[in-house]
């Protein structure tokens, strides 16, 4: 007589027959269901308290708000911001990236918001003259007063990058690096002081118009067709509702009226003390939908090459936001040029001996220094 089979054995291989003769239509639909509620919704801008504790700063052009999070007595990474946005808005996403949290564990994090550009910011009183940006350069200096900085790492992008430039260009014993994004060293062109002081005449009356929208739009993202468009629907939603229009405007107005950073290159040793240019070491980068890639291949060509890093992040034009992974592993091999035992998992504190600092530089060799941008890959 045959034995019959044990009960366990057969329930679970008729299960798994069951299973796999299922028609391939039910699961397809079963599948796109669970992709669709995943993903939903999960994009936001607005403050979930990871940016720190907010501090009024005085300055000599009024109070402005500082976000602080993390020891003092850190490393200091600096930010500021770009056109439309504060401190949340550009950085709480990027910062909160799961690589990007492990890096900062052992950094100060001090974010600096532009007169007026905060979340919630009242209106500026009538009369109120806003700083140039060679002014709102030098607000960093309250900043750094404040809460006593020694040094700090800059992260600016585009108008905060070139806020940050020029502040490195004027105490470059203040600054220990850079990390710029579409930053521009050059006057506004034409084109763009056009299209601004169209905008600038409907932000000053309290009005948010669709071309004003469009155009910050293009700004952050560029070819933004070719971008993430939940991300994009999500900043225009911003641009639309969130903004005070009234004090976007006077910002906008500081910033097409920049001067040029004045800063050469200059190869001669002999000759550098006495020039005009930006000291320390530079993490420059664009995306390759971006409308500021010239930008970046300019203020590139006017940076000493022994200092300058340019890197072109493919398929994006918000590179923070939308290759955040890129970003992030860019920023730590740069940090481990700089001397700093930064690995995945976390970050030791900055190396005090030349033996430390050139073996942590032997990482860095996937970055490379490049002297003709766009003859050189993207990555």
């Amino acid at each position: 007589m045959t034995p019959s089979p044990s009960p366990g054995p057969t329930t679970e291989t008729d299960t798994t027959t069951t299973t796999r003769t299922m028609p391939s239509d039910a699961l397809d639909d079963i599948e796109l269901r669970h992709v669709q509620l995943s993903v939903s919704n999960s994009r936001s801008l607005s403050e979930d308290g990871s940016t720190g504790s907010k501090e009024t700063v005085d300055t000599q052009h009024g109070p402005i708000t500082v976000a602080v999070t993390g020891d003092t007595s850190k490393p200091v990474i600096l930010t500021y911001h770009d056109l439309g946005l504060n401190h949340v808005t550009n950085f709480q996403a990027f910062f909160l990236y799961p690589e990007m949290r492990n890096i900062l564990n052992n950094f100060c994090i001090v974010h600096v918001n532009a007169p007026g550009q905060e979340e919630g910011a009242p209106t500026l009183p009538e009369g109120y003259v806003y700083p140039t940006m060679e002014e709102l350069s030098e607000t960093i200096t309250c900043v750094k007063n404040h809460f006593h900085l020694r040094t700090f790492i800059g992260f600016g992008v585009g108008l905060g990058a070139n806020i940050l430039a020029r502040y490195a260009t004027k105490y470059p014993c203040d600054v220990d690096a850079l990390v710029l994004v579409n930053c521009s060293s050059t006057q506004a062109g034409w084109i763009e002081w056009g299209y601004q002081k169209l905008n600038i005449r409907h932000l000053r009356s309290g009005t948010m118009t669709t071309g004003t929208v469009d155009y910050l739009l293009w700004h952050h993202f560029g070819k933004r067709e070719e971008c993430n468009q939940d991300l994009v629907t999500v900043y225009r939603q911003h641009f639309e509702k969130a903004l005070n229009a009234t004090n976007l405007g006077l910002l906008v107005d500081s910033y097409i009226r920049r001067t040029d950073l004045g800063i050469v290159r200059e190869l001669d040793p002999n000759k550098k003390k006495d020039v005009r240019m930006i000291r320390c070491q530079v993490l420059n980068i664009t995306a390759n939908h971006s409308p500021h890639i010239e930008d970046t291949v300019t203020f590139n060509g006017r940076l000493d090459p022994t200092l300058a890093t340019w890197m072109k992040i493919q398929d994006c034009g918000l590179v923070i936001d939308e290759a955040p992974g890129k970003v992030v592993e860019a920023f730590r091999l740069f940090l481990q040029g700089q001397g700093y035992a930064v690995h995945n998992r976390g970050i030791g504190s900055r190396q005090a001996s030349l033996a430390s600092v050139n073996g942590s530089a032997a990482c860095v060799k996937d970055i490379r220094i490049t002297e003709n941008p766009l003859q050189n890959p993207t990555v």
